[in-house]
């Protein structure tokens, strides 16, 4: 993520989902932490050595940003519209009454090397199987990996 796109999450969480500061940390650091744990899906005793706050400091405001980003979901997710009867597209004449069209692919990973058995496909190669719903206009509006 580069620094913008961290500057707006962090806008939008203060704004939109009522996110403040604490005494002891700002937002920017609460939301650093919280996608480092996200991203790098590491625990918690990381994460103290890295900003140098207790484990329960840390278990606080993740939690907090956690909340705030289910609050924003109104904002981040788009409510699917189903296709319209009268849709004149040829493709979609099949899908009258349905919200999109769903397909899957498989997508290639960066995993542990203990981890790669589990995710190696028929063809030899380290990916994960997900699951994609578009909308007529070919925005997603339901993804699942795994």
């Amino acid at each position: 993520m580069d620094r913008r796109c961290f500057v707006i999450l962090c806008h939008l969480l203060r704004t939109i989902a009522g996110l403040t500061s604490t005494e002891v940390i700002d937002v920017e650091e609460m939301v650093a932490m919280f996608l480092h744990i996200l991203a790098h899906n590491v625990k918690n005793r990381v994460i103290q050595r890295e900003f140098m706050w207790s484990s329960e400091t840390i278990f606080r405001h993740f939690n907090m940003v956690l909340l705030a980003v289910i609050r924003l979901h109104e904002e981040l997710l788009k409510k699917p519209q189903p296709v319209p009867n009268e849709c004149t597209y040829q493709r979609w004449r099949w899908f009258e009454n349905c919200l999109g069209a769903l397909d899957r692919t498989y997508i290639k990973v960066n995993i542990p090397a203990s981890d790669r058995a589990r995710y190696r496909t028929r063809k030899g190669e380290v990916a994960t199987n997900v699951l994609g719903v578009c909308d007529t206009k070919g925005d997603f509006v339901y993804i699942l990996a795994g």
